[in-house]
């Protein structure tokens, strides 16, 4: 099954949703490290760690992504992969961010909407992501229908210095 991509936009008045390309993945770093340099993130992305960061996932040969355009600016992203699975196909979130002036100003459920209208005209029949259960999103996400996954548990492994 091949995915397709959307040849048209979505326009609400001065905001645009466009697949993310090689050639607009830069507009969408400003609003990435405006979303997590940021509390409750307080992360430290450069613009040169953020745009390898997202051209990685890019480089996936599934990947897709959205962008939300409010006037000229990246107000809004999703980068995501298609994935196999034994029941079908599966679209993998591996990021989804609100440039932080833009929060709670309806952008989030916007870029959703159109995801999950996108998943369906690509007969993709679940959406899968990981967020930190202590941070805000996680209330977005369940609200927006999403549910915890209760048997599965994320694993990590800080490796020593040498």
């Amino acid at each position: 099954m091949g995915i397709t991509i959307p040849v048209t936009t979505i326009n609400d008045n001065d905001t645009m949703i466009v697949p993310i390309t090689a050639e607009n993945v830069e507009d969408c770093v400003s609003a990435f490290i405006k979303a997590y340099n940021c509390p409750p993130w307080n992360y430290h992305w450069t613009f040169e760690k953020a745009i390898e960061y997202l051209q990685e996932y890019m480089n996936c040969k599934q990947f897709f992504g959205f962008a939300l355009y409010d006037g000229a600016a990246v107000a809004a992203a999703i980068f995501a992969h298609s994935k196999t699975w034994w029941t079908n196909k599966q679209f993998m979130i591996d990021e989804f961010f609100v440039s932080r002036e833009k929060q709670k100003m309806g952008y989030g459920r916007q870029m959703l909407a159109h995801f999950n209208q996108y998943a369906l005209a690509n007969q993709i029949t679940s959406l899968v992501l990981m967020t930190n259960k202590y941070m805000p999103a996680l209330n977005f996400y369940e609200k927006s229908g999403f549910t915890t996954a209760e048997q599965y548990v994320f694993m990590f492994k800080q490796l020593p210095d040498e």
